[in-house]
């Protein structure tokens, strides 16, 4: 990769998008974490050196998301990569009882926050005509998990806004693609019921989790420039749960 290029990772003081942050910084790309958790950002920026900076933002809402790339451009220059992890599992229950403002809360942070943060890199990019998006998306997104519908239909929605905004710029050197992990342990696992964490298990032909290397290794290459064809694609990490 270009030693010059800037990365935008959300939600990469931890679980996936940090190790998707490392592993990025030690192929030479100065990385911006962006996170709701600012304390936790900054050490992971000091952590992962290299010119690493963090910036406190909350993807639900559009000022914050401006303000954060404003300063990443400041700071970083042009930005060429972005990773969007940052999303919330939510509450597990039965939709006729799901509470309306925790179903509101998820899709504002894991969908509109997925639009905000790809809006913001995608006219510099455009302007470029080089750019690499990956947004995470789950599993969940293409089979729906029980008990968990306002996080499926979220993550589902990730993946038509990844395919649509793909074929809007695949007239240009810019890859949009998304991923589809199935669950890896992370803190995630905190906002979880242990019936349903059992559940996705019990789903997992290969029979555990997924490592965080293992789903920054294909990350990571969709955001490099030997991509240079695959784009609006969902690139599957569930361990044979999902086949297509």
């Amino acid at each position: 990769m270009d030693k010059q290029q800037t990365a935008i990772v959300t939600g990469g003081a931890q679980g996936i998008g940090r190790a998707v942050a490392e592993r990025l910084a030690s192929e030479g790309l100065r990385l911006a974490i962006w996170d709701r958790d600012r304390a936790l950002a900054e050490e992971t920026a000091r952590e992962i050196g290299g010119g690493a900076f963090a910036c406190e933002v909350d993807v639900a809402d559009w000022a914050s998301v401006e303000a954060a790339m404003a300063r990443t451009r400041g700071e970083g220059g042009a930005v060429s990569v972005l990773v969007n992890s940052a999303g919330v599992a939510g509450s597990n229950g039965p939709l006729a009882a799901y509470p309306v403002d925790e179903f509101r809360r998820i899709t504002e942070i894991n969908l509109i926050g997925t639009f905000h943060v790809n809006r913001a890199v995608v006219p510099a990019m455009t302007e470029a005509g080089y750019g690499r998006i990956v947004n995470i998306a789950s599993v969940a997104g293409k089979e729906g998990n029980p008990n968990a519908s306002a996080y499926s239909a979220s993550k589902a929605g990730v993946i038509g806004l990844t395919k649509s905004l793909g074929k809007e710029l695949a007239h240009l050197d810019i890859a949009v693609n998304c991923v589809t992990p199935a669950a890896a342990r992370t803190r995630i696992f905190d906002q979880m019921k242990q019936e349903h964490i059992d559940y996705m298990l019990s789903k997992i032909p290969r029979g555990r989790f997924l490592e965080l290397t293992e789903a920054a290794a294909m990350i990571c290459w969709l955001c490099s420039a030997e991509n240079s064809f695959t784009t609006g694609a969902v690139f599957d990490l569930s361990g044979g749960r999902a086949t297509y």
